[in-house]
């Protein structure tokens, strides 16, 4: 039976409530990274015994990032079946519940074990809401509709991060813990209340297994030679443009405080927030293929000349001091710049590349699966990314993070054009 509403409360619609929970989903997460190095001092991990088995203080605070990551990584595969199999909406209002119990439960964090504990859940927490949302958004949209729409959704999710990153730590130093995540907990609360007000049932029930046959969807195969590469790229390069900012002269960076790193970060987020729901009605219009190939390649371009900051600014003769930073250096201005446009080029790959998983899943009835396959493509070059970065950074050089990552993106658009081409037709590009 259909939920019915007083009259004189206006019903949001459903894609605003799907991204107002992408919203929400980005606000947990962003809170967490930037409280991160606050835990690890508040908890002083230490070795822990955990059934038997002794682990280091180093693999202790590896596992405060590391639970997040397996466990969401893990929760792909059933949560997107869960979700295909039955109600994407109950499976989001699930996530979305058990996330305000979860946020409102880290205040109260006393060890280590308990905060791994918590992450792991919370791990649990982002991949049902991102899953879920993405794969209704999708769902819900038409097809020359779906880039934009997920455009918007992805913009709020990157309005969360920035609001997130600069308001946790502003609260923290002002109260805290608790009232940082008081907000997130109401946050999460509002999410939850506009998705059970404003979203309806979801009725379409896909039968089997959807991964399997998605596994080998030629188009998916296709994206999956960009995708498998370009996550080395933008794990690297997103990554370490906040390191470059911040680690001291001697180890390659540029030695900024915290405020000029954040800024840099923002940058790119904001560029990309403001970019996605505009590239996406383009790619509807235009085309996704031909977005993803120019987005990749002009992410590789900027990665490669992000290096080259302090020389610009010397040339262009920008000021070493700014208001309200200080001292800074003249490199300062062109790697917010060029921090800002990673941002652009990413929106123009991001929601055609979504857009065609989001395509290939509502076609075969398991858009949520289709996320999932998404998803897990990206997954081992996001973990061999910082590997490599680390190595790269203290062994040859900070430069040759950006060179390589800026490769790992020109590779990526080479072998998805000739996938292209062989399997699809010359004219695929176009046609896609």
């Amino acid at each position: 039976m259909a939920r019915r509403h007083p009259s004189f409360l206006p019903s949001p619609s459903p894609l605003v409530a799907l991204y107002l929970s992408r919203f929400a989903g980005g606000f947990g997460f962003i809170t967490l990274a930037t409280l991160l190095p606050m835990y690890i001092e508040a908890l002083d991990p230490s070795a822990v015994t955990l059934l038997g088995v002794t682990l280091s203080a180093g693999i202790v605070i590896g596992l405060f990032t590391a639970g997040f990551t397996l466990s969401s990584g893990i929760a792909v595969v059933p949560v997107a079946w869960w979700g295909d199999r039955g109600d994407k909406r109950q499976v989001l209002l699930a996530g979305l519940a058990l996330g305000v119990g979860v946020y409102a439960a880290y205040p109260f964090v006393e060890t280590s074990l308990a905060f791994i504990a918590l992450r792991m859940v919370q791990g649990l927490v982002f991949a049902a809401i991102s899953l879920m949302a993405l794969g209704l958004v999708g769902q819900l949209a038409t097809a020359g509709t779906r880039a934009n729409a997920i455009g918007k959704a992805n913009a709020w999710s990157f309005a969360a991060s920035i609001v997130g990153s600069l308001s946790a730590g502003v609260l923290y130093d002002q109260f805290g813990f608790g009232p940082v995540f008081t907000v997130v907990a109401a946050v999460f609360v509002v999410a939850t209340a506009v998705v059970w007000w404003a979203l309806p049932r979801d009725d379409t029930v896909v039968r089997g297994f959807p991964f399997s046959d998605l596994a080998l969807n030629r188009r998916i195969l296709t994206i999956a030679t960009f995708r498998t590469q370009y996550a080395v790229a933008v794990t690297l390069v997103r990554t370490w443009v906040p390191i470059f900012a911040g680690v001291s002269a001697a180890t390659g960076g540029l030695a900024y405080g915290g405020l000029a790193v954040s800024l840099t970060v923002v940058a790119e987020k904001f560029t990309n927030m403001l970019c996605q729901p505009r590239m996406g009605t383009l790619s509807d219009r235009y085309g996704r293929a031909a977005f993803v190939a120019a987005g990749g390649a002009c992410y590789g371009l900027v990665a490669v000349a992000v290096p080259f900051a302090p020389r610009v600014g010397e040339v262009l003769g920008l000021p070493a001091t700014l208001p309200v930073l200080g001292p800074l250096s003249p490199a300062f201005l062109p790697l917010v710049a060029l921090s800002g446009l990673l941002g652009v080029a990413d929106s123009l790959r991001e929601p055609a590349s979504m857009a065609l998983f989001a395509d290939e899943g509502t076609d075969s009835g398991g858009v949520a699966s289709s996320f999932g396959v998404r998803d897990l493509l990206w997954r081992p070059g996001s973990v061999a990314g910082p590997l490599l970065g680390g190595w790269l950074m203290t062994e040859i050089g900070m430069g040759w993070v950006f060179y390589v990552g800026g490769a790992f993106a020109f590779t990526g658009v080479a072998a998805f054009l000739g996938t292209l081409v062989v399997l699809h037709g010359p004219n695929a590009l176009a046609e896609w």
